[in-house]
């Protein structure tokens, strides 16, 4: 058990775990707040939350530069950071968000299946014109036979094709090494 822990206490993966169950919660609030809103909480404005990910990851990758690598950063290191961030905070308000919707409030997922159902019969034409009724079909009836189940995959999923290209962005800004070494 010793060991797990001293694995886990390395700054590279203390650091942005840590940040990553900030970031987890952060992201709940903001759901929170457009739940108090009335506004819907499962719907697309929830995407915005990726700017808390965003402005966690460059701060845990400023710190971890500036305190823990004493000016010097490698790519790889902030490529970690951000991920395991990203992965950390993703997991953390998926289950947070699941939690909610089964136990607290089951309008909320009731609501986003009705929003969902309303937006394919918007694009319907389109769909049908693109790839045939058969996929228009096999779309509704994914949509009315989703379960609570989905968010989870769904946040994971979109948050980490979201982070692509800011976490290379945020690596390659913060990176600086030694080349002395190289002479």
């Amino acid at each position: 058990m010793k060991d797990i822990i001293t694995y886990f206490n390395h700054p590279l993966l203390k650091l942005p775990l840590l940040a990553g169950l900030v970031t987890g919660f952060l992201c709940f609030l903001y759901f929170l707040a457009l739940y108090a809103l009335d506004v819907p909480p499962l719907g697309n404005i929830r995407v915005l939350d990726f700017g808390i990910h965003i402005i966690m990851m460059i701060a845990t990758v400023w710190y971890y530069r500036k305190y823990i690598g004493h000016g010097m950063l490698h790519l790889w290191e902030g490529i970690t950071i951000c991920y395991v961030i990203n992965t950390i905070a993703a997991l953390v308000t998926g289950w947070l968000i699941y939690f909610f919707v089964t136990q607290v409030d089951t309008t909320v997922f009731a609501e986003y299946i009705v929003n969902s159902k309303k937006l394919l019969l918007e694009g319907k034409k389109q769909l049908v014109d693109q790839f045939g009724p058969e996929t228009f079909n096999d779309q509704w009836t994914k949509v009315s036979t989703m379960t609570p189940g989905v968010l989870l995959p769904d946040e994971l999923t979109k948050k980490t094709a979201l982070a692509v290209l800011p976490v290379l962005i945020i690596s390659l800004l913060f990176r600086k090494q030694d080349y002395n070494v190289l002479r």
